[in-house]
């Protein structure tokens, strides 16, 4: 096949080879970080997805090479010579989300979703990549690679790989519950389904997402009518801007850490509705009054910091699926707790692998062992990579710093303090005995 070369523009905007490996009949690009993706179709559904049909419902033949195995470097694709999600420096890796432990520096040519360019090379700065929209095939040396709608976040997508009638499709990270600021899960066909498990325990059911945000909102309510301001923590890549996008904007100010200003930039760019949101950095230090009605949406790395003396008289809160447990809400030290995760919860698991239709599924990080052993007891091939992967308390990222260092609205001791908390912030994994204990009865999504 000839060799194949496009333009490819980094954040300095030097021009680097196409790299061999995505020889392909089509061929796209991205200029700079500013590029500007096109308006995801964000009304798709489960039931109305584009699902690839052709994957063979017959079981693979043990005989055959997997498409995927794990090495150190990451999850190697060997009849594509390209590495998923790598956590070490590799030639070619597809990245399924820009979370900094799927979307790391060091690799030397990058291919993701178009949808997810903006926030990817915020992070990355200066890498090269290609982009792939969504369902569009890319065919080398007998595989063929398309990536698909994860709903896990703006970009986040599955990886499907097609080679010699074998269709395997690794996950990334994934939920199916409702999001307007990504496009929808979108359930592919394949043999072999590599899944994440983040939340891969039947205590972990979500509520309604509408459920949850009409609880931020009657908090937030409550706290506005006694001038009060609201803080809500919680990650600031995705989750900050579904709950942007889906608060009643109408209660009062929104106000954004530093940290998270570039993010909400990009998903406008990319065409997300996100309501007005000011800066906390630009308001005097001393203007406490400002925020007596506010919502104020912070990483978690701000927590305990003191950045929040600025607002004067406030409640906190965070939004993460571990609230869920009451260990993790009594470890986090905040008024409230909001279930509200990007990952699928237990049920969303089960449909996920089911709509599959693979019978072989590998698990890669989350909890593990029980899926593994809970799929082998549906009569599924079930396995697992070891992976460096993390979970739902990722939040800071490292692009060339810390998650501040590109922020033009973000003051310097605002983006000092950030830095110093980022440091300390810690793992709010569950433990054994959170895993023991019944999920709460307390009105976490309801008003006061």
């Amino acid at each position: 096949m000839q060799r194949v070369r496009a333009r490819l523009l980094s954040y300095r905007k030097q021009e680097r080879s196409h790299p061999a490996w995505l020889n392909s009949t089509r061929v796209t690009s991205v200029a700079g970080m500013r590029f500007a993706a096109p308006f995801i179709d964000l009304a798709w559904s489960l039931s109305e997805s584009h699902t690839l049909n052709n994957a063979s419902d017959k079981p693979e033949n043990p005989h055959d090479p997997d498409l995927v195995v794990a090495r150190p470097e990451g999850l190697y694709c060997p009849c594509g010579d390209f590495y998923i999600d790598p956590w070490r420096p590799v030639e070619r890796a597809v990245i399924t989300h820009a979370h900094s432990d799927h979307a790391r520096f060091g690799h030397r040519h990058y291919l993701a979703s178009q949808a997810g360019a903006n926030v990817l090379l915020w992070r990355l700065p200066g890498i090269a990549l290609q982009t792939l929209a969504y369902g569009e095939r890319l065919d080398f040396d007998g595989t063929t690679v398309s990536l698909h709608p994860a709903g896990h976040v703006l970009g986040s997508a599955q990886l499907r790989i097609e080679h010699k009638g074998r269709v395997w499709v690794a996950s990334g990270d994934y939920k199916l519950d409702p999001d307007p600021t990504c496009a929808a899960f979108e359930p592919v066909r394949c043999e072999t389904f590599i899944t994440e498990s983040t939340f891969g325990l039947p205590i972990y059911r979500w509520d309604a997402p509408q459920a949850v945000f009409d609880g931020i909102d009657s908090w937030w309510r409550h706290n506005a009518s006694q001038g009060r301001a609201s803080v809500l923590f919680c990650y600031s890549f995705g989750k900050a801007q579904r709950v942007l996008a889906s608060v009643d904007a109408a209660i009062g100010p929104i106000f954004c850490h530093g940290a998270i200003a570039p993010l909400n930039r990009a998903y406008r760019e990319a065409g997300v509705r996100l309501p007005p949101v000011r800066v906390v950095g630009e308001i005097a230090a001393r203007d406490k009054a400002a925020f007596r009605q506010a919502l104020i949406v912070a990483p978690p790395s701000a927590q305990g910091s003191a950045w929040l003396r600025r607002f004067g008289d406030y409640s906190d809160a965070f939004a993460s699926g571990w609230m869920r447990l009451r260990g993790a809400r009594r470890r986090r030290g905040v008024d409230r707790g909001f279930v509200l995760s990007d990952h699928a919860d237990w049920p969303g698991l089960q449909s996920a692998i089911h709509a599959t239709g693979a019978g072989r599924v590998i698990v890669t990080h989350g909890s593990v062992e029980p899926m593994v052993r809970w799929l082998r007891e549906q009569g599924l091939e079930a396995g697992a990579f070891d992976t460096q992967y993390g979970d739902d308390t990722v939040e800071a990222d490292a692009a060339g710093g810390d998650e501040t260092a590109a922020t033009s609205g973000a003051s310097p001791v605002e983006a000092t303090q950030t830095t110093q908390a980022t440091q300390a912030t810690r793992d709010d994994t569950p433990n054994a005995a959170d895993l023991e204990a019944r999920p709460a009865a307390d009105n976490t999504t309801s008003g006061p």
